[in-house]
């Protein structure tokens, strides 16, 4: 159709370019046969037409073909169901069909009347997802979307929460058959209702009102249907028990679901049911360790999103009870034969003590158990993940203090958890554990932790030892962001280079220059550095230069320290003796006038521009391409300057 002609070409089909109207002939021919791959190839190409191309011409072609198309919906079965709703849908977004398209939108709601469960759910969806679209067409839509949940409730006793907008609806034949049809099926229809309504919650076109408490209660029913404890009042309802009981697919759905329900505005008195729900769950000795990683996340979101005040009791009466009953399941789950539930029970206490390791009712709650206890014992679990996720959960513990009692030894198990974490770090054959370490003290050193505030020196230098000889790059990555973190509480936070901010006057230093320089020295931050500087995994590279470019910008900005003269022949010598990884270094160097020398010899920049490239700049550059064109084409060595 463009055809590189400089005018737009006629609307009308009649005067189309030859070529353009045999395909057309061929669309029609396939659109009308009976077999099922043709009318696919049809729809698709239209699709990609229509997905492609906004010219007006597209409107002609639509017009030509759609009563073809709306035939396909009259068919039993329809064929190529998943297809046609991208084609609707396709031609739904084109900005070329209006939302006063009268004729597009009939055939779209007789899809949604005429299509299978199967593909209906996608084609509801993707209505309510255009910003235009006529209103009882939305309507039409959401209640299609809504129709399995529908089933689900009528099909039980004393569902939680109104109806609302299920409560009218009647019961469609091939959704209810779908639902009975087999344990798959079934299953599946859920999980996509759920799914899909999942997307659609936080977009701003979503229906309004949000029937968010029908929803709630929808999804307590489903996890009820799975656990049992539904109660049917029809046979369709003890078919739904028989069928979803223990299905892990629907669980994790439905969960997930419900997490993203928390968002949302609910009764108090449906909160209770959902944290109840939640807990049998977490408590339940059929839950697989997907569903319960699923309940954790799910239990995370809502007691977040309750406001945060000083205390939990704030959040309603039974939240404290709740916490305790939490601990206790809590409590079961850390010391689980399967150390994916150990590992999801250590990542939601970590979670939740981050949020909430200053309230009250939670510190109460938590060390009235023995959950810090057996996270610390968990600081030896046979399995690398669970040890790395321990090393967190007790770092984070320790950063409110609760790790243990408020006690004499409180100080004492202060240091020991330090202590173990050293061991880890220097001894754990796991590289996860490690780098889980060195987070954590990375977290202690910027946060202020009392173990590191105690002599902070001590506690960087001997991190930086360690971390230095590992063999793991992303530990010593984190023992460069540990060396940052200790540079800017020692010389300053970094300068800003945004030039339309506020200009503020420069910060005192903690300390005179020289003085910091000297502690830089002494912790191990410049030999750590330097060799970092030149180390063959590129991502440790990287980060020392960046250290090293922010410590040369902030000697830059005081002129207090003198220019220094040391021993040229030293300094030159310096950053070879550096890459040659020369397990002591003479005194000199490790003087503050020897290593502003080193820093002003070397040519950061450069070399950041260098470890930036791709690894394969080498191999892509135009002198490659060339020489793998030389290669191939056989060329005697004495055609090479002619080809070149």
């Amino acid at each position: 159709m463009r055809g590189g002609a400089k005018e737009q070409p006629c609307l009308q089909g009649d005067d189309w370019p030859t070529c353009a109207q045999k395909i057309m002939g061929h669309v029609e021919e396939s659109l009308c046969s009976t077999v099922t791959p043709k009318v696919t190839q049809a729809l698709n190409i239209l699709t990609t037409t229509f997905g492609r191309c906004q010219s007006p011409w597209t409107e002609a072609l639509w017009v030509r073909l759609s009563a073809r198309v709306a035939c396909l919906l009259e068919r039993d079965p329809i064929p190529a169901a998943h297809s046609l709703v991208d084609l609707l849908l396709c031609v739904a977004r084109s900005p070329v069909f209006g939302s006063s398209n009268g004729s597009l939108w009939e055939m779209v709601a007789q899809a949604l009347s005429c299509l299978g469960p199967a593909h209906v759910g996608p084609l509801a969806l993707g209505i309510l997802k255009l910003e235009h679209c006529p209103q009882a067409l939305r309507t039409q839509a959401f209640q299609v979307l809504l129709q399995p949940l529908a089933c689900v409730l009528k099909a039980t006793v004393q569902a939680p929460g109104p109806l609302g907008l299920l409560d009218g609806m009647a019961d469609d034949a091939m959704m209810v058959d779908a639902l009975l049809a087999s344990k798959s099926s079934c299953a599946g229809l859920l999980c996509r209702t759920l799914a899909h309504l999942e997307e659609l919650q936080p977009l701003p076109q979503r229906p309004s009102p949000w029937p968010q408490a029908t929803l709630l209660g929808a999804a307590v029913t489903v996890l009820r249907l799975c656990d049992g404890s539904a109660t049917p009042v029809s046979s369709v309802g003890g078919h739904l028990c028989a069928t979803l009981a223990g299905c892990v697919r629907v669980q994790r759905a439905a969960l997930d679901f419900l997490g993203m329900l928390s968002q949302g505005t609910s009764p108090q008195e449906l909160v209770t049911q959902v944290l109840a729900v939640l807990l049998e769950c977490l408590k339940s000795p059929g839950s697989s360790p997907t569903v319960l990683k699923k309940a954790f996340q799910a239990t995370l979101r809502w007691l977040l999103s309750s406001p945060k005040t000083s205390s939990c009791s704030d959040l309603g009466p039974h939240i404290p009870q709740f916490l305790r009953e939490l601990f206790l399941v809590l409590q079961k789950r850390l010391c689980s034969p399967c150390w994916e539930v150990r590992d999801s029970a250590l990542e939601f206490l970590t979670q939740l003590s981050r949020h909430w390791g200053g309230e009250a009712d939670f510190r109460c709650a938590l060390l009235a158990s023995e959950v810090p206890e057996l996270a610390w014992q968990l600081l030896q679990d046979p399995e690398s993940y669970v040890r790395a996720s321990a090393v967190t959960a007790t770092g984070q513990l320790s950063s409110w203090g609760l790790h243990a009692p408020t006690s004499p030894q409180h100080a004492v198990a202060r240091q020991s958890l330090l202590r173990e974490l050293l061991r880890i770090l220097s001894a754990d054959s796991e590289g996860f554990p490690r780098r889980a370490v060195m987070q954590v003290f990375t977290e202690w050193l910027r946060d202020g932790h009392a173990d590191v505030t105690r002599d902070t020196e001590q506690f960087v230098a001997t991190v930086l030892q360690v971390a230095s000889r590992d063999l793991d790059w992303e530990v010593r990555v984190q023992g460069l962001e540990l060396a940052l973190v200790f540079l800017g509480q020692t010389l300053g936070p970094p300068h800003t280079h945004c030039p339309y901010a506020v200009a503020l006057p420069e910060a005192a230093p903690a300390r005179p220059l020289t003085e910091a320089l000297r502690a830089l020295c002494h912790v191990g931050l410049f030999d750590f550095a330097f060799r970092a500087l030149f180390d063959c995994d590129r991502p440790v590279a990287q980060k020392s230069c960046d250290l090293l470019l922010f410590l040369r910008d902030k000697i830059a900005s005081y002129n207090s320290l003198r220019e220094a003269s040391p021993n040229t022949d030293s300094v030159e010598a310096a950053p070879w003796r550096w890459r040659a990884h020369e397990q002591t270094q003479p005194q000199e160097d490790q003087e503050p006038e020897a290593v502003l020398a080193m820093l002003r010899s070397l040519d950061l920049e450069g070399l950041q521009s260098t470890l930036a490239e791709s690894s394969d700049h080498v191999e892509k550059s135009p002198q490659s391409l060339l020489q793998d064109m030389l290669a191939t084409g056989g060329f005697l060595q004495g055609d090479e300057a002619d080809c070149y």
